[in-house]
């Protein structure tokens, strides 16, 4: 297995691409719960290149009946990113001083419960994010109410 820089770059590019609109090769799943992580991936994809195709713990999508829960859902991608050994990108939750563009927030409630995951598109002057569900475009992290955040630093891409 060979270990590939993630392009955080590329990630950017496509999250300011598609936060105000919706990529056709996609279904939108703001209709089911919210598309904030379906964006999340389709980012980080944008960024990696390669999808970890293990049915049930692996991360893709092929469609919307075709896909991971951690492609769509907040925790599941959270626990594809951090335990992921095999293929695809891996990251680890990281202090707000280690984050970067094309890396993720995850926000949650009062219960615990995280349930938004915004990209981050930029760092200064303050943290802006590109999100789905709520559409937004470099809106600053600050402007969200939420009981307690998470990073989640994207380390690289493992392929064959």
């Amino acid at each position: 297995m060979n270990n590939i820089p993630y392009n955080r770059l590329k990630a950017v590019e496509y999250a300011e691409k598609w936060a105000l609109g919706r990529n056709p090769a996609y279904f939108d799943f703001q209709s089911l719960g919210g598309d904030c992580t379906n964006f999340a991936s389709q980012c980080i994809f944008a960024g990696a290149s390669v999808m970890n195709f293990t049915p049930s713990t692996g991360w893709y999508y092929r469609s919307a009946s075709d896909r991971t829960a951690s492609w769509t859902a907040v925790e599941y991608l959270y626990n594809f990113l951090v335990k992921n050994r095999s293929v695809g990108p891996y990251a680890h939750q990281a202090d707000v001083s280690e984050i970067m563009i094309g890396d993720i927030v995850q926000l949650s409630d009062r219960n615990g419960v995280f349930y938004h995951s915004p990209v981050i598109t930029a760092i200064f002057p303050e943290i802006l994010v590109s999100t789905h569900t709520f559409d937004a475009l470099n809106r600053p992290l600050s402007s969200y109410s939420f009981y307690s955040l998470r990073f989640l630093h994207i380390d690289g891409v493992r392929t064959w």
